[in-house]
């Protein structure tokens, strides 16, 4: 994509923390922000109400509240805004998982999306190859089930032959997969079987390398993807009090404690974690990777680990330079969420172009 390319709307999700991942000061823990189903809500409907358009639902056996469960509470309460609902395959029966999605594609008006999340079963550990092929397998059988289409698969995983459920989705097809990962099994099985490839914060280059090695990946299935990128967000009226405010989130963390819930989410030792935290370890002594790109988040949070920090206009620069390297859907989030989901819709929002992706 060049810079003379036009650039059409970008979906703006954003982050509902069903996984306990909400606090005003980063490692202290906070009844008041803990996941329950009152507060979750509340942040979904903040996101509704400030013009978001779609909001991921994140999924973690051993922490916080159940995605689907919540899904389809909240689903009736939506007017407007889509879900993203992240499942875990290694705690799924597929055919099964494909009524849950249909049902609830269903109560949202067709507007339902699915995170795709390459986990084991709760209490076993697989090796991270066969674990996403087991994935790539998965993504097949709710796709042709999805699509109202029979199924005669016999894979390494599961040997199924069954007509597909009598409800299907809205439209009729399987909803858009949205699928992360950095390790050669995990690209490529988003080659093979996502719609939309997420990534995680990185230097632009770094982003431009992992856009163009998806893009070949997926050209030899036979297959184009869509992009996609999570990141927190800090943004305040000028860019001191946003770096002030990246500050105070860190101000009452010690060491030990950031590495501890680091070390205790599942995907700690994953190829994406690990660029994080190199990313972090790379950053400048204030923290910063690149210009507005703050590392220090990550030192109490695995996974996403960097936030786009500055005032209005810069974070919507940084925005639309990803947009035009090809990035076609953020998934955004700060602390606490509520809050920041709402500085977010006033100070930046009305001036992007966005719309649900179809």
């Amino acid at each position: 994509m060049t810079a003379t390319t036009p650039i059409g709307p970008c979906e703006i999700s954003w982050f509902s923390a069903l996984c306990d991942d909400d606090y005003e000061f980063l490692g202290v823990p906070d009844p008041m922000l803990a996941a329950s189903w009152e507060h979750c809500r509340d942040i979904v409907m903040q996101a509704e109400t400030g013009g978001f358009d779609n909001i991921l639902l994140p999924s973690g056996y051993a922490l916080g509240i159940d995605t689907t469960a919540f899904a389809a509470a909240i689903a009736p309460m939506l007017q407007r805004m889509a879900l993203l609902m992240a499942v875990r395959i290694g705690e799924t029966w597929p055919p099964q998982l494909a009524r849950q999605i249909a049902t609830i594609d269903r109560m949202l008006g067709g507007r339902l999306k699915v995170n795709i999340i390459s986990s084991d079963m709760p209490g076993e550990t697989m090796a991270s190859e066969p674990r996403y092929a087991r994935t790539v397998e998965a993504m097949h059988i709710l796709k042709t089930l999805l699509n109202g289409e029979s199924l005669d698969h016999q894979g390494e995983f599961w040997q199924l032959k069954l007509d597909p459920p009598r409800i299907g989705t809205h439209s009729g097809k399987a909803p858009q997969l949205y699928f992360g990962g950095l390790s050669p099994a995990a690209r490529d099985a988003a080659a093979k079987g996502c719609d939309v490839f997420l990534m995680w914060p990185d230097k632009r280059e770094t982003v431009a390398d992992i856009i163009a090695d998806m893009r070949a990946r997926a050209a030899a299935e036979g297959r184009t993807l869509r992009f996609g990128y999570r990141a927190h967000v800090v943004v305040r009226e000028t860019e001191g009090e946003a770096r002030a405010a990246a500050d105070r989130l860190l101000s009452k963390l010690d060491a030990a404690q950031g590495a501890a819930i680091r070390a205790k989410s599942l995907d700690s030792q994953s190829a994406g974690v690990a660029a994080q935290a190199a990313l972090r370890d790379n950053a400048g002594d204030d923290g910063y990777a690149e210009a507005n790109l703050w590392t220090g988040i990550g030192r109490a949070r695995s996974g996403c680990g960097a936030a786009i920090v500055g005032d209005p206009d810069q974070v919507l620069a940084k925005l639309n330079d990803y947009r035009s390297m090809g990035i076609e859907a953020f998934i955004l989030s700060g602390y606490p969420h509520a809050a920041e989901a709402d500085l977010f819709a006033r100070h930046v929002l009305p001036n992007i172009d966005h719309a649900l992706l179809r």
